[in-house]
């Protein structure tokens, strides 16, 4: 497979009319995040990723990191398929060559303040690229180093990394361009058949544990460890200063990468050696320098798997395309992708902090999308959490919050469901049942279920997925108008998730009602109960979407939906003056916590009565305020969303503020983890949830079929001055949507066309 024309010749993004974005996004405090060596004890890696390849970041700049690429799983003996990571790009290592204390590598130097001095590296979320400077003191010479990387969004196969040396001396340095052919990751645990028991037999026999050792290693990477990539071939040439490889997954798909380095101008190094070790391959250099002058050298690479892009002879060709045109080329035409798709942003007056929050969130989740494909995001976007897989979160937290806003980025994630469909449709039958039953956990290349052995359950019995999948399906046609879309990508969907809900409904003849028996709750420590309410509120909207879509598509319904959809039960108090969580018969234990603010989520948006909601929205903080307990971040997505229908507003500003806390991110670069106590990073599901409560939450807004309509009253947190959204799409047309005070203080909505 060849490339498109536009990833051979570098994306050159017309950069007049950006200039004045780009420099104001330089002078704009919220895209800046900052580490300094006073991180280095407490240092979370960072991301850098264009949603096809991802790296991570790390302080010196000049680490190896672990990659990976969309959709390129391991599926190892006996295991779930998990992210395989790709050999490592980012590697360029110095030295200083021998001193009397014998000879350093500085990626293998201690992180000391006092050997990396002045230290800052920032990671821009407007330009999305990382800079880190420092002087590098080793045993007596002392080299001022600059190092400036990125990944690609105008050529998503392509990544680069430019370093800049200013020796204080003069002699001989040494520089090595590298990439880490990591050596398969052990131990491999057989987790598709370990039971939990067996599982923690396991990992303890293994001398692991569940445990993070901070401050970067995640929780549970003794299970959520990276796939292997085989490299099959692999070779260079010294004199071109180029690198090339060739892999395969595990059982996986086929891959390739290639670098071409590039000199400062005039400059012949000494000498240039090719290393092909069994983990590393590697361009090293030997260089004279003489004090105080700089020299730069760009390390561009090319990365490619089986149905994305060619082989290492096309990754070597578009390397090398790069290097003629220049880093400024690739940097230019990056960051005014990136300039592009900030026009579309979330801009707070009068809570800074909430600023810098809604960008690093928005950026991660941009950073883990790729627009126009059906590839969809996972809970922990390009790495190994959650081992990579396909959630409910794609459909019902991270689609949503993306979907006024790039609405290009979400349909990859709708159109994933219609690409997996097959899939689903398999599962159905192999149960007996209708239609299609999507995973609860899916591998994000073929759709199918990839659930631990040890929580099977979830993958049977959490079965609101399939329900959040149709209603996402109808969000998208809502908000786009693409009939054509609907009839062959959308319609199919929701029409077999209908299908699916029919035949998993039961009709109670004693209670003239429809019920949904042995079911996972949204709270999974209730793993087998009847009418979970969220199950049987989001199966009765998915019903009644497939009635509705069959309407605009011309296919006739079937006339059990809308009759399954009334007449499902929804459990309530004995008063009908709030809901409960799941069936009166469950003793369900409200000091755990309750999950009734997820009626309010935008895309389920249950309809009830004003009281009822205020009423349901106090039964489910009442435990967490009783408790003082930190919530997690999936608890506090749905919480100000549910406070501001209620009409709160200092409820709505609370749990906004709450989830922007700093306890709620790892530093220094704003990754979300799954809890404020844990290190389950890039939750890109809670940044998914904390976009929502300001686009629909503090708005009011829903998506309807009647429009972008104002449901609810809009409210601000009171310290806060203002919020627009700019450049809110929908049904072609482009908007602001303001939220602010009029002279009485009374907060409202306006809307102004673009």
């Amino acid at each position: 497979m060849k490339y498109p024309v536009q990833n051979l010749i570098l994306l050159l993004v017309a950069v007049v009319g950006c200039s004045a974005s780009i420099a104001q996004a330089a002078t704009d405090p919220s895209f800046l995040l900052t580490a300094t060596s006073k991180d280095f004890a407490s240092y979370f890696p960072g991301q850098l990723a264009n949603g096809y390849l991802s790296t991570t970041t790390a302080p010196r700049g000049t680490e190896g990191n672990l990659a990976y690429m969309v959709g390129f799983m391991d599926y190892g003996k006996d295991d779930m398929s998990r992210p395989a990571a790709i050999p490592g790009w980012t590697e360029i290592d110095y030295s200083t060559g021998q001193s009397d204390a014998g000879h350093f590598w500085m990626n293998q130097v201690d992180l000391n303040p006092s050997v990396f001095q002045d230290y800052r590296q920032v990671l821009d979320l407007h330009d999305a690229t990382l800079t880190t400077s420092y002087r590098y003191l080793d045993h007596g010479r002392a080299t001022r180093i600059e190092v400036v990387t990125l990944v690609s969004e105008a050529s998503p196969h392509l990544a680069a990394s430019q370093i800049s040396v200013t020796p204080e001396f003069d002699g001989v340095v040494q520089l090595s361009f590298a990439f880490n052919l990591w050596a398969p990751y052990q131990p491999r645990l057989p987790l598709a058949t370990l039971s939990g028991d067996e599982m923690q037999t396991a990992v303890a026999a293994h001398n692991l544990n569940f445990q993070a050792i901070p401050p970067a290693t995640p929780d549970r990477a003794a299970v959520w460890y990276h796939g292997d990539t085989h490299v099959l071939a692999d070779d260079g040439d010294s004199k071109n200063l180029t690198l090339w490889l060739d892999g395969r997954a595990e059982q996986g798909l086929g891959m390739a990468e290639a670098a071409a380095v590039s000199l400062p101008a005039g400059l012949t190094p000494v000498e240039v050696t090719l290393n092909k070790g069994i983990y590393r391959l590697s361009l090293d250099l030997r260089v004279q320098v003489r004090k105080g002058q700089t020299y730069t050298f760009t390390k561009y690479v090319a990365a490619s798997r089986a149905n994305w892009g060619g082989d290492a002879k096309a990754d070597l060709a578009l390397a090398t395309a790069a290097r003629s045109e220049g880093f400024d080329a690739l940097l230019d035409a990056h960051k005014a992708a990136w300039t592009n798709l900030w026009k579309t942003d979330i801009r707070i007056d009068g809570d800074p902090n909430a600023q810098r929050v809604v960008h690093s969130d928005l950026y991660y989740l941009l950073a883990n999308a790729t627009p126009d494909t059906a590839w969809a995001i996972g809970a922990c976007g390009l790495t190994t959490g959650y081992v990579g897989h396909i959630f409910w979160d794609s459909d019902s937290w991270i689609f949503p919050a993306l979907v006024l806003l790039h609405p290009q980025f979400a349909k990859s994630l709708v159109m994933f469901r219609d690409r997996t469909l097959p899939a689903a449709q398999q599962r159905a039958q192999a149960r007996g049942l209708k239609g299609a039953m999507f995973p609860w956990e899916a591998d994000p290349q073929n759709g199918t279920e990839q659930v631990v052995h040890a929580a099977w359950v979830l993958g049977e019995r959490e079965i609101h997925v399939n329900a959040d999948v149709a209603i996402a399906q109808w969000q998208y046609y809502l908000v786009s108008g693409d009939q054509a879309w609907l009839k062959s990508d959308g319609w199919p969907v929701i029409r077999d998730v209908a299908r699916y809900w029919t035949s998993r409904a039961s009709w109670n003849p004693g209670k003239q009602r429809y019920d949904i028996l042995h079911v996972t709750s949204v709270e999974e420590n209730y793993n087998d109960v009847p009418n979970d309410t969220f199950t049987n509120a989001d199966a009765a909207k998915a019903l009644r979407i497939a009635t509705a879509a069959a309407a605009i598509v011309g296919e006739q319904p079937d006339p059990r939906w809308a009759e399954i959809a009334a007449k499902l039960y929804l459990p309530s108090s004995a008063n009908g003056q709030h809901h409960l969580d799941m069936d009166e018969t469950v003793r369900h234990d409200l000091g755990g916590g309750s999950d009734l603010t997820f009626l309010a989520f935008p895309s389920l948006d249950l309809p009830m009565s004003a009281q009822v909601r205020r009423n349901d929205y106090a039964i489910a903080m009442k435990p967490m305020d009783a408790s003082k307990r930190i919530p997690t971040t999936m608890g506090l997505g749905p919480a100000p969303i549910a406070a501001a229908a209620s009409g709160n507003a200092a409820e709505a500003g609370r749990w906004i503020a709450r989830n922007a806390a700093d306890d709620m991110f790892k530093p220094p670069f704003n990754v979300r983890p799954e809890t404020s106590t844990n290190n389950t990073g890039y939750f890109l599901t809670g940044s998914g949830g904390y976009v929502q409560g300001l686009l629909y939450g503090l708005t009011g807004l829903r998506i309807e079929p009647n429009g972008l309509l104002e449901t609810y009253p809009p409210v601000l947190p009171p310290t806060w001055k203002s919020m627009t959204l700019k450049d809110i799409t929908f049904r072609g047309k482009h908007y602001d949507i303001t939220l602010d005070r009029d002279a009485s203080g009374k907060t409202r909505l306006t809307r102004k066309a673009l």
